[in-house]
């Protein structure tokens, strides 16, 4: 396409006032853009008119708006062109620095040349539309939240096939005598919705149930997954656009926990157990048979204990008070002990634990069990310390039962760490456990990358129902510890997404963080060597390998976050609206003033998602800081690549501020190990600078957050004082 480029500056919001337009239109001239106009209204209906008009009398087809933030006005400036660049003169150069300064001045026209070169370099993304999309969901898991998003799916307009294990649908539920009360006055126990639910999948004609079924293998991605099953003795394959995992949780191994007997003592049970025997019809002592005339509930056992379980499992606190009150309605006159570490019954569930504590036969407190002893006559002594009455507690019973936690299945299997990772690196908080659960035919491994505690990795805080590989979303308790509610309303958001993961995918669209964005990258094979950079780093398992190690792109897979770009070191991976060469050339289109008017140049490379926010905020709340920076928004800060920091500090600026999310274990990096990649990247920086006789620390890597807009200013000034210790870059002039 040839691009005939308007460039349209906006004067309002203080911009005319602050800055000389005209000096800003000649800085366009210079750079041959064929149309620069400025106007007073740019957002407004007579200034979208306005540039309209050019598009359809003057042919503009490649339009870049200097004006506010590009974060505002989106909608807006949806003009129907191919290209749109926008250039941040409000949030980023006058709301930020004094008006009718030089520096503020140079700061403008620096970005106006970089937004004009970045569109000469610019070309129009072509989606990668797949006309064949599959519109159907697989479902793995036939439990409480299989069968939500079954249903949900179904009722949408989607077929569903629903893979479960088991030889019958429901999981754990199906087992339940009575539920928790869900329902006002929130007392009372109920029965198990379960069994209707389970109805409505089995006579939904758009649902197709495999039970006692597995998969074998799934292959693809997103819109058009190969989905092979071994159902029944026979294998079945079909095809699915998108999958919700929804495999659930099991029991954690109570033997593990030795001091409280489970094992040992025959009347040392799991709160698993009680539901098996109320569903018989008595709660009896498993050592005569004889019914219970006193028990005793521990909570939390080997959960929040970095031994076992170190989280909590959410269900545990509202399933004893249930239980209690099963052994209550059995026999008045049976003595309930509960001991917890904390009783946590939110919501609704405070009413029905009230209920339970206004019981005159239920006793509660807030204790730590230090053992369990048994008596002759199979009684068991439980021992309590720090007791809320002041001293340590001895209580004998005839039976224990131990509120045991839950652990998802995906941490059920062999632990392994990412590839090209050796055991020791501080990398990634992930490993890939195998568990034979959807069998991916994935490079970076068969199942979904979880966290330490097991559960399927997503950024919890942005995108919940997210996984690191795009268009399977996990939900209910094998994402994250919940009730029945919860997981039910979780598994109808995870059914959601599937649908949009398809309909993005059937117009060749990216799934969440730049949701819409039809770029995707190219391979230029030719001068490929095969070194796995990008495959073993792409952080959502995007690229797979040939029998050559060659790439393997697949264009639904891939986020767009461009950390392959990054990891490259051949430089061979580019989209067509980013690239090296076009960040690359940005940043040497910067002008730099002379060593000896003392005015350095730092660059800061600030990460779309986070730290380009926080830097827009800082501009809209009035906090000034340092004009000499040049800020580049990218995708993600792992997108960096190592040419640009050697082309800047070759070319004389005077540092290089990287501004990333958090990462480690608690990360908020919206593309997962992208800001992790850029750290590790920058540490193997120094020898470049060695080369170029630079010190290292004129390259920083700062973690911040959205929130921490506030710092901006500071972290800058810091930088630029620690660049002043160092003194110009002997590199400027040259």
């Amino acid at each position: 396409m040839e691009k005939k480029i308007g460039v349209y500056i906006c004067t309002d919001c203080e911009i005319g006032s602050a800055l000389d337009i005209d000096q800003l239109r000649k800085v366009a001239k210079k750079m041959k853009v064929p149309v620069v106009k400025e106007n007073s209204l740019l957002c407004m209906k007579e200034g979208i008119e306005f540039i309209k008009n050019d598009i359809d009398q003057e042919g503009v087809n490649a339009v870049i708006i200097a004006a506010c933030s590009p974060r505002v006005n989106y909608d807006t400036f949806n003009l129907d062109v191919p290209l749109i660049e926008r250039v941040n003169l409000r949030e980023g150069v006058i709301w930020s620095h004094p008006p009718d300064d030089e520096d503020t001045q140079m700061m403008a026209e620096d970005y106006v040349r970089m937004g004009i070169l970045k569109m000469q370099k610019m070309e129009a993304p072509e989606p990668h539309k797949i006309e064949d999309i599959v519109r159907s969901i697989l479902v793995v898991g036939g439990g409480i939240a299989g069968i939500t998003a079954a249903n949900e799916a179904a009722m949408a307009g989607y077929d569903v096939s629903l893979v479960e294990r088991d030889e019958l649908l429901g999981g754990w539920l199906a087992k339940l005598h009575k539920q928790a009360p869900t329902k006002p006055p929130y007392t009372d126990l109920e029965e198990p919705l379960i069994k209707g639910l389970i109805k409505e999948v089995q006579q939904n004609s758009r649902i197709k149930i495999y039970t006692s079924s597995k998969i074998e293998k799934i292959e693809g991605a997103p819109g058009l997954y190969d989905v092979t099953v071994r159902t029944n003795g026979t294998t079945e394959s079909f095809k699915s656009g998108a999958i919700v995992l929804g495999a659930g949780v099991v029991p954690y191994d109570a033997t593990k926990i030795t001091h409280l007997g489970f094992g040992q003592y025959p009347n040392v049970i799991t709160n698993y157990m009680v539901e098996e025997l109320a569903s018989k019809g008595q709660i009896m002592r498993p050592s005569d048979g004889k019914p219970a005339k006193s028990v005793a509930f521990i909570q939390c056992a080997g959960q929040r204990d970095e031994e076992h379980l170190p989280y909590c499992s959410a269900t545990c606190c509202v399933e004893s008070l249930k239980h209690a009150k099963y052994i209550r309605n059995q026999d008045p006159s049976v003595k309930v002990y509960i001991f917890y570490k904390d009783m946590r019954t939110p919501g609704h569930y405070e009413h029905f634990y009230k209920a339970i504590q206004n019981d005159p036969g239920v006793f509660l407190t807030k204790g730590d069990v230090k053992g369990i002893t048994e008596e002759e006559d199979k009684n068991l002594v439980v021992e309590v310390e720090n007791s809320l009455i002041g001293e340590d507690i001895q209580v004998g019973v005839d039976l224990v039962v131990l509120a045991i936690g839950a652990v998802p299945v995906t941490a059920l299997g062999e632990e392994k760490l990412p590839p090209g990772v050796n055991p020791g690196d501080a990398f990634i908080p992930y490993v890939m456990i195998e568990t034979d659960t959807l069998n991916l035919d994935y490079r970076q491994g068969g199942e979904l990358p979880a966290l330490s505690k097991g559960y399927p990795d997503s950024n919890f805080i942005c995108f919940p129902y997210e996984t690191r590989r795009t268009g399977i979303y996990a939900a209910g308790p094998v994402r994250s510890p919940m009730d029945m509610p919860s997981a039910m309303e979780d598994a109808t958001g995870a059914a959601l997404k599937a649908i949009q993961c398809i309909e993005l995918a059937s117009r060749g669209e990216a799934v969440h963080p730049r949701a819409g964005d039809t770029s995707s990258a190219d391979f230029f094979m030719q001068k490929c060597t095969q070194c796995k950079r990008c495959t073993e780093e792409c952080p959502f398992g995007a690229i797979n390998e040939d029998e050559k190690s060659n790439p393997l792109y697949s264009v639904t897979r891939c986020r767009r976050c461009a950390v392959c770009l990054g990891a490259c070191p051949e430089r061979i991976i580019s989209f067509k609206n980013y690239s090296v060469d076009m960040i690359g050339t940005m940043v040497k289109k910067i002008e730099i003033p002379d060593e000896d008017e003392e005015k350095p140049r730092v660059i800061v490379f600030a990460c779309e998602n986070d730290a380009y926010p926080a830097i827009d905020l800082a501009g809209l709340h009035r906090l000034n800081y340092t004009p000499f920076v040049r800020v580049i928004p990218l995708r993600c800060v792992g997108s960096v690549n190592l040419a640009w920091i050697a082309d800047a500090l070759s070319k004389g600026i005077d540092g290089i501020l990287l501004l990333g999310c958090q990462h480690g274990e608690d990360y908020q990096c919206h593309m997962a190990t992208g800001s992790h990649l850029a750290e590790i990247r920058l540490s193997k920086v120094a020898e470049t600078l060695d080369r170029l006789k630079l010190e290292s620390g004129r390259v920083q890597m700062t973690q911040t957050s959205i929130a921490d807009y506030y710092k901006i200013p500071q972290i800058l000034d810091d930088f630029l004082e620690k660049l002043d210790g160092f003194g110009p870059n002997p590199y400027k002039g040259f």
